[in-house]
């Protein structure tokens, strides 16, 4: 759920080239975007867009990449087909780096111990006075907080992966044959549940053409303590997404009507 999930960026394509231009201090986004391109590109080479140039040290940053064809993921219900070639995808890019290499690269921002964090920030801050469904699902999700033990990034007792770090579906690209990955701002070093979390419990995922969850996350071998581990980071990656929604612009929403209220329903039932 990076940081960047509602886009902090300006996007251009031109040609087989795309140009994103950061804001100046756009706290490393760039700098990720081309360590993670680079990496890829010597690793998994066709998995990412091949990295062309960058200018880090710019006042405002500028990485260009190659363009790549293909249909965002989102927005609609996803074939069999489709969800092999995600989950193909996805598992790539975990598996992408040598041992040696991914040692050397930082943890991805909005791990666990910083999305802990917000969420002990806002809950004197951010829950709603009134009471309802959003500030019911907040409640729980928070003493369910409290008991978990998710305080501190770490050992995890799971194997390190290198993760994207944005679960939005939109940078899954189906070209008909296979998908590809884009948008590696919030990219580094993570595990695999954390970063299936991000997939699964993305607003994207749900709102507007749900993935079939159960059939999506079948397709991967955990182990039981990843499995189990899964399940903590898929309640706590949808209770931040709880707060993050029910603290929309009313008057210039960024999701339909409602949606806070249906993830106070989805928060509620992962906690179940």
């Amino acid at each position: 759920m990076g940081s960047g999930s509602w886009g902090r960026h300006a996007v251009e394509s031109t040609g087989g080239r795309v140009v994103k231009r950061f804001p100046h201090g756009d706290g490393g986004r760039a700098a990720r975007e081309w360590r993670a391109l680079t990496l890829l590109a010597r690793h998994a080479p066709g998995l990412a867009p091949e990295p062309l140039q960058a200018g880090l040290a710019a006042s405002e940053p500028v990485v260009v990449m190659s363009r790549l064809d293909g249909k965002p993921l989102r927005g609609a219900a996803l074939s069999g087909e489709q969800i092999d070639a995600l989950a193909e995808a996805v598992a790539a890019v975990h598996a992408a780096l040598p041992s040696h290499v991914l040692d050397g690269v930082p943890l991805r921002p909005g791990h666990q111990a910083e999305l802990v964090g917000h969420l002990r920030a806002w809950a004197g801050t951010a829950r709603p006075a009134a009471e309802g469904p959003v500030r019911q699902a907040m409640d729980a999700g928070l003493a369910w907080l409290a008991a978990s033990g998710l305080e501190a990034d770490g050992a995890w007792g799971v194997p390190p992966v290198f993760g994207p770090g944005d679960g939005n579906l939109a940078n899954y690209l189906w070209d008909g044959r296979r998908v590809r990955i884009v948008d590696f701002e919030e990219s580094g070093r993570s595990d695999r549940a954390f970063e299936l979390a991000e997939i699964t419990e993305h607003v994207g995922s749900w709102v507007d053409g749900p993935l079939d969850v159960p059939a999506f996350l079948d397709r991967f071998d955990l182990s039981p303590v990843e499995a189990a581990r899964l399940r903590e980071c898929r309640r706590l990656v949808a209770l931040v997404w709880l707060f993050l929604l029910a603290a929309d612009d009313p008057d210039h929403p960024g999701n339909p009507p409602g949606t806070a209220e249906r993830q106070a329903g989805r928060v509620l039932d992962l906690l179940a």
